[in-house]
C-alpha cells in the first residue's frame, strides 16, 4: 500500500540532527507494510493526482491551518477530492487541523493557551500518553466527525470521519530527543511554568508505537477497533 506524505512544515534549521518530519513518520509506520513518497506541499509540491497514492498522510507544521499561504488552498482541495473519491486520509497536529477546516470544521488560535509536552489523551477509556505541542485548536468540528480522542483542554483531540479519515492532535512521530530539541529552539514561544513542566516529563514513556499502529490499521482496514 503506497502512503503519500503531504509535509506541511520543516523541522527547525537547528535540529539539523534529527529527521525530516516524513522521515519521523517513516520510522513511526515501519514495519506494516507501506511503502512511502513524499510531497513537500509547504514548499508547493503537490501530487499530480489525489489517485497517485492509496492513503494519504497529512505531517504537522508551524503555520496555521488559517493562515493565507498559497499551499493551503491547494490542499483543502486534495482533502476533499480524497473524501469523495474514499481514499482514506490521516491527519497529525496540523494536519488534524486543515483536515477538519478542509471539511467544515473551524480551527483556531486557543484561547486557553499551549498544550506542550507529555499529555494523557483518553482514547474511548484507554489512557495514552503522547507528546503535545501546539496552541491552534479544532473548536468546531465538521459535519458527521466523530470525537475519538480528548482531554479535559483539548475536546476534539481526535476525530475520525467514518472509514473516510482519521485525525489527531498529538504527534506519534515525536521522539524525546526532538521534543527536547524543539524546547530548546523553539520554546520561547511557551509560557516558561509549562515548558519547564514539559522538561520534567520529556522522559516519560509515551505510546507513540500503540498510536501508529492504530494509524496503519485505518489505513489498511478504515478501523480502530
Amino acid at each position: 500500500m503506497k502512503i503519500g506524505i503531504l509535509t506541511t512544515g520543516h523541522r527547525p534549521e537547528a535540529l539539523p540532527e534529527h529527521k525530516t518530519y516524513s522521515g519521523m513518520f517513516r520510522d513511526l509506520l515501519d514495519g506494516q507494510g507501506f511503502d512511502f513518497d513524499n510531497y513537500d506541499v509547504v514548499d508547493g509540491e503537490m501530487p499530480g493526482s489525489v489517485r497517485d497514492a492509496d492513503g494519504w498522510l497529512i505531517t504537522g507544521s508551524k503555520h496555521g491551518a488559517y493562515e493565507d499561504l498559497p499551499w493551503i488552498a491547494p490542499l483543502e482541495a486534495l482533502i476533499r477530492e480524497a473524501h469523495a473519491a474514499d481514499i482514506p486520509v490521516v491527519g497529525i497536529c496540523f494536519g488534524h487541523q486543515i483536515l477538519a477546516q478542509a471539511l467544515g470544521g473551524t480551527v483556531e488560535k486557543f484561547t486557553g493557551g499551549w498544550s506542550v509536552g507529555r499529555v494523557e489523551y483518553d482514547f474511548g477509556g484507554e489512557m495514552l500518553p503522547l507528546y503535545a505541542w501546539h496552541q491552534d485548536q479544532v473548536t468546531a468540528r465538521p459535519e458527521g466527525a466523530e470525537v475519538v480522542a480528548r482531554t479535559d483542554f483539548c475536546e476534539n483531540a481526535g476525530l475520525v470521519y467514518g472509514g473516510k479519515a482519521f485525525s489527531v492532535q498529538p504527534h506519534p512521530e515525536f521522539t524525546s530527543e526532538f521534543l527536547s530539541g524543539l524546547m530548546d529552539a523553539r520554546g520561547e514561544v511557551v509560557p516558561p511554568d509549562m515548558l519547564a513542566e514539559a522538561r520534567a516529563t520529556v522522559d516519560r514513556p509515551v505510546a507513540n508505537d500503540r498510536l501508529g499502529a492504530m494509524i496503519g490499521q485505518f489505513f489498511r482496514d478504515r478501523s480502530l477497533a
